[in-house]
């Protein structure tokens, strides 16, 4: 871990109740629109909790893999094992550059200065209120590649998804639905379960990278905040599941877009 990265909060520890409210919060956002909300997690743990960069990713990236892991079982139950399993093509391919992605993306995470990745995470962010947009307001069509031309670019999807999983802390389901969908001609359905299938190893990836110098300190330090956000964000992500549809697109979309804009320019300027 870089010298300018700090393991602790720089504000007073917030209370239980305030910890859990605003996991809460992420998860109605991400569950209104289909996701787990991370992206919105990540500038709420640097600007409202006071997290270093790192350290927030890291935090972020342990509360998305709680979050995917309880959305697994109910994910998979909405598409039969065998309509997944005639499409595993699909996610190993993914899989065979998100792995590799996900080992880069962190190992580049940890050896940035903190300024550095501050800017990083804001072009991120940006990058992310533009998948969201095209995802859910475009009507998204298939490229129809030829097979000699679909898995190669498949593994180069792959691997700039894990990359961006691996430095944002996030699953990398608002990017791999919609490659999903683009590059293999998948449902968005079909694809919101593919998505789980691959962004599960590549986060564990990630992790184990995380894990293997100083860096991973943070969340043995702050395990039960980590834990506390975690059951909030799940308990969220599924209030917001039950308003899916409830709010139209047209309107719930850009908002959540106007967000992550904000979230992107104070993520650049911070220090």
């Amino acid at each position: 871990m870089t010298t300018d990265q700090s393991l602790v909060p720089l504000r007073a520890t917030q209370s239980i109740p305030a910890v859990f409210a605003a996991g809460g919060a992420i998860g109605v956002l991400g569950g209104v629109i289909g996701l787990g909300g991370a992206e919105f997690r990540l500038p709420l743990l640097i600007s409202l909790f006071g997290f270093a960069a790192l350290s927030a990713v890291i935090l972020n990236k342990a509360m998305s893999l709680v979050v995917v892991l309880v959305a697994l079982p109910a994910r998979l139950a909405a598409a039969s094992a065998a309509e997944l399993a005639a499409r595993w093509p699909v996610a190993v391919n993914l899989l065979a550059g998100s792995l590799i992605g996900a080992w880069a993306g962190a190992s580049w995470a940890v050896r940035m200065r903190s300024s550095t990745l501050y800017k990083v995470l804001a072009a991120l962010v940006v990058l992310m209120a533009a998948a969201l947009v095209a995802t859910h307001v475009t009507s998204l069509g298939t490229l129809s590649l030829p097979l000699w031309a679909q898995v190669p670019a498949g593994v180069v999807a792959g691997f700039g998804i894990g990359v961006v999983a691996a430095i944002m802390g996030v699953a990398g389901g608002e990017l791999l639905i919609p490659t999903i969908v683009l590059l293999f001609g998948q449902d968005i359905k079909t694809a919101g379960s593919l998505s789980l299938l691959v962004s599960l190893p590549t986060m564990l990836v990630a992790f184990a990278r995380y894990s293997r110098d100083g860096s991973f300190a943070v969340l043995g330090a702050n395990l039960r905040f980590t834990l506390v956000m975690a059951a909030g964000s799940t308990v969220g992500a599924v209030l917001g599941g039950l308003l899916l549809g409830v709010f139209p697109d047209l309107v719930l979309i850009p908002l959540l877009a106007v967000i992550l804009l904000v979230s992107a320019i104070k993520l650049a300027r911070h220090h």
